[in-house]
């Protein structure tokens, strides 16, 4: 699995997050918008262990990444692959999504849904 995750390495910077999230939050929907800013605020606490980090960091560059496994401009489609890896991030990392990262990702929320 580390393998795989190394060539998603590249594609994770904050920038490229915000970029794709402010780009296709629309078309992504709601629940894959929020489970990803779940995962990016929890990855900037300081007291999230590194090994949850990896965690993260390898569902958020999947997630940025043009190489999925269904192609985001696939209709109704796209973005199901990409919900699959962030849930299944955050079923992994769970015990680091406290309310005040839930709070933070919901404030972000606003900006493309409200």
């Amino acid at each position: 699995m580390k393998n795989k995750l190394k060539k998603y390495e590249p594609y994770y910077t904050e920038s490229n997050l915000f970029n794709k999230l402010a780009k296709y939050a629309k078309v992504a929907g709601y629940e894959v918008v929020e489970k990803a800013l779940f995962l990016y605020y929890a990855s900037q606490d300081p007291n999230v262990p590194l090994k949850a980090k990896a965690v993260i960091y390898g569902a958020l560059a999947y997630f940025i990444s043009p190489f999925d496994a269904i192609p985001d401009i696939v209709p109704l489609l796209g973005f199901s692959d990409d919900l699959t890896m962030l849930a299944g991030a955050i079923t992994v990392v769970a015990l680091h999504i406290n309310e005040d990262v839930k709070k933070r990702a919901r404030g972000k929320m606003k900006d493309w849904f409200e």
